[in-house]
């Protein structure tokens, strides 16, 4: 299981993400950098992820252990819900994690650590069963959580029905708010099993040893103090989770780090600079028919080069006289690098779902957004977008919710050629900029990971 025999570790943490993509990049990156910093790590992936979970050579310090969450022992398949999911998670996965900090307790490099995915709280039990400290990685932003944790304590009852006032943040009304609190229609209710699950973080949150926060101070200023204040010594951040390498100041025109070009890249390295949109709306979202018709005309009616993510069993949504008529105007992908294009100068524009994993990297590598946000914390994170850090605008829905290619054009000219192109431009920047010193020697995100490590190395 060792990579390196001779490696001389500070200490020893292993990662438990919830299976998603969304959760296990974000702690994947994280990851990275502690080896950096000689923390010898391991993380747990499930056998029903192990296949698609991509492998480089940044991993090679890293241990991989597969196990058995339950979803392979069962016919669910796609008609599986989120809540049988999670019982079989929390029956028959937690028992196969256990295992594996058990094989490692007698070894050379025991685990000190778990750090896992703050939507499943009750991992912070197996933590406290075997000692180890337990470290809840929070995977939205801080903002968001904060919302989650006002539920959680009855101060907001859902859904929501009027503008909100917390502290730390600005004030939102119902539609900036995660979509599982309010409702368009007043006689419908929030979808209880995501609402439970994003609330639930904060079940135990007294036991557990470390709150982590995927976002730097200066980011989210005002609620990160507020975080501390309510969690002192617990409550940190240690954002943003990208590599460094492409955290440089001046954009590459290739995959940082990669000895290889991939298509798409080559594709992008045949335009200008700033003159593509890219487009993705992430590994989950399911984006309707009709928005995905509004979306493809408003696209090719902006007459911008784009470069779309769409992944395969969306495509189907497409209408063919589009797909038949981009080969000059853009490139289809079914996946793609996303930081890898973000980094990439051709690229002016961010087209997309505001996820936290999204929205965080386009701010990392300065890149200004069209903010079409769908569900859970997107609605907030693109108020924070355009009105908060000011590096984008967000699309406007219309009675029946759908964006129109009117506004989705009109949306992609203001930020690739508008009046206020050159002030989002330059907000971009001076994020990105910030991001950097965030995370390099020094920065607040980097002391903060230090201070984490040193308190492991003195407990173990």
């Amino acid at each position: 299981m060792e990579k390196e025999e001779d490696k001389c570790w500070r200490t020893h943490v292993v990662f438990l993400p919830l299976p998603a993509h969304g959760h296990i990049n974000p702690l994947l990156n994280f990851a990275k950098r502690l080896v950096c910093k000689q923390v010898k790590v391991t993380i747990a992936i499930p056998l029903s992820k192990a296949k698609s979970f991509k492998t480089d050579d940044d991993h090679s310090k890293i241990t991989i252990e597969i196990y058995n969450d339950g979803s392979d022992d069962d016919d669910g398949g796609e008609t599986r819900t989120l809540d049988s999911y999670l019982k079989c998670f929390k029956e028959v996965g937690t028992k196969n994690i256990s295992k594996i900090i058990e094989n490692y307790q007698n070894s050379k490099y025991p685990i000190k650590c778990l750090i896992y995915s703050s939507v499943v709280p009750y991992v912070q039990d197996i933590a406290k069963q075997y000692g180890l400290i337990g470290a809840s990685f929070f995977t939205q932003s801080c903002a968001v959580n904060s919302i989650y944790y006002h539920v959680h304590h009855g101060h907001l009852i859902t859904p929501v029905q009027a503008p909100v006032s917390l502290p730390g943040l600005p004030l939102l009304e119902t539609h900036e708010l995660p979509s599982v609190m309010s409702v368009a229609d007043p006689d419908q209710e929030p979808d209880r099993s995501v609402l439970h699950l994003v609330t639930d973080q904060f079940l135990n949150v007294e036991e557990i040893d470390w709150l982590l926060f995927n976002t730097f101070d200066k980011l989210e200023d005002e609620v990160m103090k507020w975080m501390v204040k309510l969690w002192p010594e617990k409550a940190i951040s240690i954002g943003p989770t990208v590599p460094s390498i492409y955290l440089k100041n001046s954009p590459n025109a290739s995959n940082p780090g990669s000895t290889h070009s991939s298509p798409y890249i080559e594709w992008l390295n045949t335009k200008k600079a700033r003159s593509v949109v890219y487009v993705s709306f992430g590994t989950v979202a399911k984006v309707g028919e009709e928005q995905i018709e509004e979306l493809t005309w408003g696209i090719k009616r902006s007459n911008m080069y784009f470069l779309w993510m769409v992944r395969e069993e969306e495509q189907q949504k497409l209408p063919i006289k589009f797909k038949d008529n981009i080969s000059e105007q853009g490139l289809l992908v079914s996946w793609c690098s996303q930081l890898e294009v973000l980094a990439h100068e051709a690229v002016g524009c961010f087209l997309t779902h505001c996820g936290w994993n999204s929205t965080i990297e386009a701010l990392s590598m300065g890149v200004p957004m069209v903010a079409m946000p769908q569900y859970i914390d997107q609605p907030t994170d693109a108020k924070f977008v355009e009105e908060i850090w000011r590096v984008g605008v967000r699309a406007k829905v219309d009675e029946k919710g759908i964006v129109r290619r009117e506004e989705i054009e009109n949306c992609i000219k203001e930020i690739m050629q508008g009046q206020r192109r050159e002030e989002i431009k330059r907000n971009a920047i001076r994020w990105k900029e910030l991001a950097k010193e965030a995370v390099d020697e020094g920065g607040s995100s980097d002391k903060n990971i230090d201070k984490f490590i040193a308190r492991l190395v003195q407990l173990s």
